[in-house]
């Protein structure tokens, strides 16, 4: 299953897309949560640790960290879509602050 986020590190990988232009994708594209909110109290904090982990989200930072785990990005590639992600966010959170 691919998603757009896979996609556009596939075509990184292959040469299709600059890293540039894949960091500016993910600038301006919305991300999912990747992870379910903290446990407000004790009660749910123990029932969590009972729990598998969470899943990877698919079209998420997930993604990119996945892709980095498994040797696909280099660490400077890893780092520049990690910031071009955090930028989205900061915009989307300045947005909806506003």
């Amino acid at each position: 299953m691919t998603n757009e986020v896979a996609d556009l590190i596939a075509a990184l990988r292959d040469g299709s897309m600059s890293l540039e232009v894949v960091a500016q994708r993910f600038r301006e594209r919305a991300w999912p949560p990747a992870r379910r909110p903290p446990p407000e109290t004790y009660l749910e904090m123990a029932a969590r640790e009972e729990q598998d982990p969470d899943p990877g989200v698919p079209g998420s930072f997930d993604d990119v960290a996945a892709a980095y785990a498994r040797g696909e990005l280099t660490r400077t590639q890893y780092r520049v879509l990690a910031e071009a992600v955090a930028e989205s966010k900061r915009d989307k959170h300045h947005q909806d602050t506003e």
